[in-house]
């Protein structure tokens, strides 16, 4: 007699996507409308491990809240933004299997039993899973570390792909406050490094060239303008390196919001996938 095998969950992608200004789940637009598109075309995952640029540790921490709390981190924006709420809680099992995996990576990983989720996280979730009933595990950037750090980072993460774990790291591909609140005060038009950057980031994922990525700050156009500070591209890293060495990059939407803010998102394609 044969014996049905267990369904192995579909094997997903880890994610980068953008997460712009706070009032993006209020006037969501174009790239709002390509995250709720990029969601519908996966796999439901079973969990969600979400990277924000606006989470920081010294050494990578996980949380493990019941229930999550939203996190409204910013201030002079709409009432309604601080009336958005994200229902979600973690899963103490998914949250343990990634301190497991990072500590086998060789990093002093952390629990955090009171975390809850920042902008940075809520928002694309708002957006891609609105209704929630996903558990959601957040986990912390080391903004003084370096994008090599976040991407060893991410390949100690990869199994979770294949387990029907989502990776959704969440900043911007261009991050400038100075230059955003300058557009918004003089209504100024998008400066011409903002492409030029997202631009050049396309390209070296499509060549394959993992060494000039992680060497952006030197090689690329106006880098250190693009992020006078590198938590909003650091998740790009995490992202990039749990698709795995072999990944296939997927640039799922490409655009500009308030100016300056390069909304690109990206797949990251496993090569077992």
């Amino acid at each position: 007699m044969a014996f049905a095998q267990p369904s192995r969950p579909a094997p997903l992608p880890a994610l980068f996507v953008p997460h712009g200004a706070p009032t993006l789940v209020l006037q969501p637009g174009a790239a709002g409308a390509a995250l709720a598109r990029l969601a519908a075309d996966l796999p439901r995952p079973r969990a969600i491990v979400v990277v924000s640029a606006h989470w920081e540790t010294e050494e990578p921490t996980v949380g493990t809240a019941p229930d999550l709390e939203t996190l409204h981190d910013f201030a002079g924006f709409p009432p309604a933004l601080y009336r958005v709420r994200y229902p979600a809680g973690a899963d103490l099992a998914v949250a343990e299997t990634v301190r497991k995996l990072l500590r086998q990576g060789g990093f002093a990983a952390h629990l955090d039993h009171g975390r809850g989720l920042d902008h940075g996280a809520w928002t694309p979730l708002c957006l891609m899973y609105p209704e929630g009933g996903i558990p959601v595990v957040p986990l912390s950037l080391q903004a003084g570390r370096s994008p090599a750090h976040h991407l060893r980072l991410g390949r100690a993460l990869a199994p979770l792909l294949a387990d029907g774990i989502l990776l959704l790291a969440s900043g911007n591909l261009t991050h400038n406050l100075g230059d955003f609140h300058q557009a918004f005060a003089a209504g100024g038009g998008t400066p011409a490094y903002v492409g030029e950057f997202a631009e050049w980031i396309g390209q070296r994922l499509a060549a394959g060239d993992e060494a000039a990525l992680l060497d952006y700050r030197r090689q690329a156009p106006a880098a250190v303008r693009a992020h006078p500070s590198e938590e909003h591209l650091l998740p790009f890293f995490v992202a990039l390196g749990a698709g795995g060495p072999a990944c296939r990059p997927e640039r799922r939407y490409h655009g500009i919001d308030a100016a300056v803010l390069a909304m690109d998102s990206y797949a990251f394609w496993p090569a077992a996938a």
